[in-house]
């Protein structure tokens, strides 16, 4: 995982302190000595976390964290506050600047480092969808991104898994008025309650007598309904290693206890605001293009978004020194099956494989229907070599699995070709991508079909 990070502190051998850390991880370092500096850097350069001093001359920390959370082009940007102070008052006072973490000096390798890859996996998320809503136009990206969601105004809805019930009882003491939360004290069933209602957040409790709280934090990742649903776990003291564990599986954020009410009320104001925001971005995105730039019989994005998107990911792509595949893919002998079984049959076989596609590429791939039985995949952050793969598996899932057509569900064999190109280092540029992989196609259609061909991959 690589991604900027921004070190700001007034102290050079601090600022060379982390610098050394971030580096050995393959990150790549920006540093800025004083507030007003950094906010600078976040206006003018890209960023994806901010490690910021508290106790800076002239503008503190507290200050630069609210004046970036204030400003909507740099809002999204994830804070870690870095300080020698270690006051439950000052963790507080910086989270309800906007922070997202609080870590104290002197601050443990591991801990900072499983926190900054946690914040840049959230961070591209929402660069993800910020990049989708502003490629559509006409979305007013800037009033969307401007607003704030403060939870006085809508009580978050939250659940508690916890089985121990002078815990719960506490937890439900401190947020009493300030959420709506139900408690589950069988993590079984908390994991369908979550995956069944619409919570903006979840807090585990880690003091389970016989089950592992964080096997419940997987499944919620990796149930698509939950994915993306805030997790805050509710750790002992004396289990670093297994929050440092839960925030390498995904989890949010997380609370030591003794829990001081007012930290335990920020963190969660904290994770809520974050995901209205993310939920705000995708509503704003889905609702906007779906019409303008989906094609309606598969689903998938047609040729006009691909057209303003794919130089956008290019573009990035280039900037940040990233690796970006594209493969077009071309349903062998198509006009036959539209011949045999008529356009109905035809619309079934694309539907279909269309399904297929989404099942074998990410979430941050882009899937276009480029026309007729033309199919594009954009692929960022990946090689030739792992390109070509995906095209392996992709073209040996659609031969192996017959298709079904027609009202009977007759089933009929289908192939696929496949071309594949990559970024080159140096000059290039979309239209010789697209070419490169239009070429391999045309070999792989011209060599006998049922094959994937990749041109400087």
């Amino acid at each position: 995982m690589t991604a900027r990070i921004l070190v700001v502190d007034d102290i050079p051998a601090n600022v060379k302190l982390l610098e050394v850390r971030l580096l050995a991880e393959y990150f790549e370092v920006l540093k800025a000595s004083s507030g007003p500096e950094a906010i600078e850097t976040c206006e003018t350069s890209k960023v994806d976390v901010i490690l910021l001093d508290v106790m800076m001359p002239d503008m503190d920390g507290f200050e630069v964290c609210r004046r970036l959370k204030s400003d909507p082009a740099t809002s999204h940007i994830p804070i870690v506050m870095i300080t020698a102070l270690d006051q439950v008052t000052d963790r507080v006072r910086g989270l309800e600047a906007g922070a997202d973490d609080f870590l104290t000096k002197p601050v443990n390798d591991l801990q900072l480092m499983t926190r900054v890859k946690s914040l840049v996996r959230l961070k591209m998320l929402t660069d993800e969808l910020r990049l989708r809503a502003a490629t559509t136009r006409n979305i007013g990206i800037e009033e969307l991104l401007g607003r704030n969601f403060p939870s006085q105004e809508e009580s978050p809805k939250v659940l508690l898994v916890d089985e121990r019930r002078a815990s719960f009882e506490r937890i439900q003491a401190m947020l009493r008025g300030s959420v709506e939360l139900d408690v589950a004290t069988d993590p079984h069933a908390g994991f369908f309650q979550a995956a069944d209602s619409n919570y903006e957040c979840v807090m585990i409790s880690t003091g389970f007598a016989d089950f592992d709280p964080l096997r419940l934090c997987s499944q919620l990742r990796s149930l698509d309904r939950t994915r993306f649903l805030p997790i805050i776990l509710v750790a002992d003291a004396g289990e670093e290693d297994r929050v440092i564990r839960g925030l390498e599986l995904g989890i949010n954020d997380y609370l030591v206890r003794p829990i001081d009410p007012h930290e335990l009320t920020a963190r969660l104001r904290t994770q809520v605001r974050r995901k209205r925001y993310n939920d705000q971005l995708r509503a704003s995105v889905t609702q906007t293009i779906e019409m303008a730039v989906t094609d309606p019989l598969t689903g998938l994005h047609n040729r006009r978004y691909l057209d303003s998107h794919l130089q956008t990911l290019f573009d990035r792509a280039v900037a940040r020194r990233r690796p970006l595949s594209v493969m077009i893919t071309d349903l062998d002998r198509f006009k036959s099956v539209n011949d045999t079984y008529g356009h109905d049959g035809g619309d079934d076989v694309l539907k279909e494989f269309a399904r297929r596609l989404r099942q074998n590429v990410r979430g941050i791939d882009l899937a276009c229907r480029f026309g007729g039985e033309e199919f594009v995949i954009v692929m960022p952050d990946t090689d030739g070599p792992v390109a070509e793969k995906v095209a392996e598996r992709i073209r040996a899932e659609v031969a192996h699995l017959p298709f079904a057509v027609g009202k009977d569900g007759k089933s009929i064999e289908v192939t696929v070709s496949v071309g594949v190109s990559s970024l080159l280092k140096g000059a290039d540029s979309v239209e010789a991508l697209m070419k490169r992989a239009d070429l391999a196609l045309y070999e792989a259609k011209s060599g006998g079909r049922n094959r994937v061909v990749a041109k400087a991959a």
